[in-house]
């Protein structure tokens, strides 16, 4: 039989990037005993190798403990730890949407900082009671009350009763751990209702097929019954239920307000859709669960294989990894240079990276990314708009009235002594100031920016300007008309679609010549001249020539007349004039990659 109601409490972790969730995750699962000692290692949540050597949460984890409160009483608490990055903010949303509490975890020594702002508005947005948690109290630089002042000033929530501990050395857990069965509210629902759950995750398991996360809302989910997923309209035979305690234990069911797995022999990635609705196929519950908001990708690049034939290995990878991460959205594109690929959306750059990063790991892939790029809105004299993912898609000019780019609203915490560098990079980057106010001895800074000048290396400047202090998030703020222009790189009067990119008028020079000079030093000598050119429409903006390989024609010739020589000069100077109309450039796959990784020319 399930635990009763007031007995559960579902809660996720949430904070800014390394103010430790996943250190505090592990205290708590070490003094509820889901692990041994023996067993337990350092951010034991994070268990893909790219999440521990970046040391970074990429996906929410979770976890049932069991805990004998001061009353007696066993409770069942359902953790889920969440990312900090503001790239995988919709694994936070999601994780937020399947509890009714949060542990808002706040670092002793930095303070609030943006994410953490974020983080709070989206659980509050889901109904949350908010336990603060003051963690790191024990670091030599640590200010508690000067924290929870913080917390009050500028998020606006009581800090009085806040939770003061260490997730590394363990000061405090027990009385943490009190405050989440006293403080938090339990979980509603009906053991005897028809069964009513939320996919909440799923990922490909090569033994399982599809494992699916879920959380049990109404009725019950046990072995043996037949499920239906209502917005798949798929049915299924549950074979196996379980729980992570970490570890997987199975169970007889799952009842309203618990959360775990199931396995159903689902082999097709089409049928576990992320928010979908699970429920009894007999007995069915009468109206879906709301699910979750559609995320929207920010930034657009595609992906190539190196190896042509690698093409249906690429797809069937891409749907297992959109199975495990359902922000990532994909489809099928061509290019002249690169052959056939995928456009890939993604929430943001460090996104892209990781996704690349595991597609090359866990799948055994060599890809060959293009450089990101944004969604734009193309309005055209005839009053229609198209939607612009590929930048070498974009009309001829003359069809065009306006374009409109992507814009957000960027808020940026940053000590006071890096205020103005900060200032100054987003006024080169097209920013408009919003507000300027002081939190504490710390500068908060609202800008409105254009995504296409955040996509490149904004994040790694503002890191560098401020030290690493400065601290960074971002959400879209609508579309604004732009001037912006078509670049084109030719080389050999032939244009690279892959290194087309769309640029703001005022820096397209900047961005073409510096696009030339790279190139210059990437593609190898021919035995005639090349020409890399950028250009916008039909006007040539920046050029470098590529000085042929000369071939020593004259070694035969000893000693004789010198018209001799120079007849075999002319010769081979017509040679060469008719290579450069007829011959091709082949551009290796390094170069491509080296001039794609570029990014913005640091100013």
């Amino acid at each position: 039989m399930t635990k009763p109601l007031e007995h559960i409490r579902n809660f996720a972790i949430i904070a800014h990037i390394d103010h430790g969730k996943s250190t505090l995750a592990d205290r708590l699962i070490q003094t509820c005993g889901g692990l041994e000692a023996r067993e337990m290692t350092e951010q034991v949540l994070d268990n893909m190798d790219i999440e521990k050597e970046r040391g970074i949460t990429i996906k929410a984890q979770t976890v049932r403990l069991a805990y004998k409160a001061k009353d007696g009483v066993e409770y069942q608490l359902n953790l889920m730890d969440t990312p900090g990055h503001v790239d995988f903010s919709y694994e936070v949303s999601r994780s937020l949407a399947s509890c009714e509490g949060s542990l808002l975890v706040v670092d002793a020594s930095q303070g609030v900082e943006a994410q953490t702002l974020a983080n709070v508005y989206q659980a509050l947005d889901n109904n949350h009671e908010i336990v603060t948690v003051i963690n790191k109290i024990d670091l030599p630089a640590a200010d508690p009350d000067k924290v929870a002042q913080e917390v009050e000033d500028v998020i606006g929530l009581d800090a009085s009763e806040a939770v003061q501990c260490s997730g590394k050395s363990g000061i405090g857990i027990p009385g943490l751990l009190e405050a989440i069965v006293t403080k938090l509210p339990a979980p509603k629902g009906d053991y005897n209702a028809p069964a009513k759950a939320l996919l909440v995750d799923s990922w490909y398991d090569a033994y399982l097929g599809v494992v699916i996360l879920v959380r049990v809302v109404d009725g019950y989910l046990k072995k043996g019954q037949k499920i239906r997923f209502m917005k798949a309209g798929t049915t299924r035979e549950i074979d196996r239920v379980g729980m992570f305690t970490p570890k997987r234990v199975l169970l007889d069911q799952l009842g309203p307000g618990e959360m775990g797995f199931i396995t159903a022999q689902i082999k097709s990635i089409s049928e576990t859709k992320v928010g979908d609705t699970i429920t009894d196929d007999k007995r069915p519950c009468d109206e879906a669960l709301p699910g979750f908001k559609p995320s929207i990708p920010m930034v657009f690049c595609s992906l190539f294989p190196a190896d042509a034939s690698d093409f249906e290995k690429l797809k069937d990878s891409l749907g297992k990894l959109a199975l495990n991460d359902s922000s990532l959205h994909y489809e099928m594109e061509s290019s002249q240079a690169l052959g056939l690929g995928f456009r890939c959306g993604f929430l943001g750059l460090l996104h892209m990276e990781i996704i690349q990063e595991r597609l090359e790991r866990e799948f055994d892939l060599d890809l060959i990314p293009t450089a990101p790029s944004v969604v734009y809105k193309v309005h055209k004299n005839d009053g229609t708009h198209i939607d612009l993912y590929n930048p070498s898609d974009l009309p001829d000019q003359v069809y065009i009235k306006h374009i409109e780019e992507p814009w957000i609203k960027a808020t940026i915490l940053t000590p006071d002594e890096y205020l103005g560098g900060l200032l100054k990079l987003c006024q080169d980057r097209r920013g408009v100031q919003k507000e300027l106010t002081y939190a504490g001895a710390r500068a908060m800074l609202v800008y409105r920016l254009p995504l296409n000048e955040v996509v490149f290396d904004f994040y790694d400047r503002l890191k560098s300007i401020s030290q690493g202090y400065a601290s960074f998030d971002y959400e879209l703020d609508g579309y604004t008309e732009g001037e912006l222009v078509k670049l084109d790189i030719k080389v050999n009067d032939e244009p690279v679609d892959a290194l087309t990119m769309i640029v703001h008028r005022s820096n397209a020079e900047t961005r073409g010549r510096g696009m030339c000079e790279r190139l210059k030093d990437l593609i190898p000598r021919q035995m005639f001249k090349i020409a890399v050119q950028a250009a916008i429409g039909g006007k040539i903006i920046a050029r470098e020539d590529i000085s042929a390989m000369r071939k020593d024609v004259t070694a035969k010739c000893y000693g004789g007349d010198i018209t001799r020589k120079k007849k075999l000069l002319e010769k081979q100077k017509k040679g060469k004039k008719k290579m450069r109309q007829y011959g091709s450039v082949e551009i290796p796959q390094s170069a491509f990659i080296n001039a794609l990784k570029m990014g913005d020319d640091k100013k």
